[in-house]
């Protein structure tokens, strides 16, 4: 319906957004932000959605985007909240035994009474701006790595190939991660971003490819000239506006 209000939830490692959109995307309130709470256990992260909500318009529905393997709104694995303080610290083995085959979804929707969808945060960033033709495909570049992949608009099984070996010991989500942007400075992150695509591209053959994220807007112009005509640099605001658009997606 086009009136229905949705309230979009980006989980992220360092951040926790949300806002309260009507299905164009636009949104009815300013976003609001808090800091990703550490350590952090699922009843947390859920209260702490609850509480987001409070200061927010009322909405029918909510969609929450988080890291790692989403499947049914069930975590198989999540690669920050197992932790004690955040990305790469040390993994608390009793998060991650009570983050795995954590129905997310069934929680949301408990807390806040309203009809709940959890996706992979790629997944929720990608709703927002595929075509629905082809092959697309999105990353986003942030704390680490995010991937989706979109056929005809549905979303594919989601892959954590982020976690492969992408040169020596070093995987793609450390290779390009918030890290080595810091230690190596834009130019020379930018240029392991161009090698990352020019890599994937022969394996997807995508239509398309997304890239979003809060580290997006760091590539160079110099890097963004080499990336291709099939490559489109897309707003992180994708990240709540797909929080709308993912429920008219086709089913998978």
């Amino acid at each position: 319906m086009a009136d229905t209000l949705t309230l979009a939830v980006d989980c992220g490692g360092g951040g926790i957004k949300a806002a309260v959109l009507d299905a164009s995307g636009t949104a009815h309130a300013t976003p609001v932000r808090v800091p990703t709470p550490y350590p952090l256990p699922p009843e947390l992260l859920v209260d702490t959605i609850a509480k987001i909500a409070t200061d927010l318009p009322e909405a029918a529905r909510v969609t929450v985007g988080m890291p790692g393997m989403i499947r049914s709104g069930v975590v198989v694995h999540t690669p920050h909240y197992i932790t004690r303080s955040g990305p790469r610290s040390r993994v608390v083995p009793a998060l991650a035994e009570a983050w795995h085959n954590f129905d997310m979804r069934a929680a949301v929707a408990r807390r806040l009474g309203l009809p709940a969808l959890v996706l992979n945060d790629a997944e929720v960033h990608g709703a927002g701006v595929v075509a629905a033709s082809g092959l697309e495909l999105v990353i986003t570049l942030g704390t680490g790595l995010g991937t989706a992949m979109f056929h005809g608009g549905r979303i594919a099984p989601h892959l954590e190939w982020s976690h492969a070996p992408v040169r020596r010991s070093l995987t793609y989500d450390q290779y390009i991660g918030e890290p080595e942007r810091r230690r190596l400075g834009d130019g020379l992150w930018s240029r392991r971003v161009v090698t990352v695509v020019d890599g994937l591209r022969p394996v997807f053959h995508w239509d398309r490819l997304y890239i979003g994220g809060g580290n997006s807007r760091c590539i160079t112009p110099s890097a963004l000239a080499r990336l291709g005509d099939d490559v489109v640099i897309v707003p992180n605001s994708a990240a709540l506006v797909g929080g709308a658009r993912a429920w008219d997606l086709p089913p998978s």
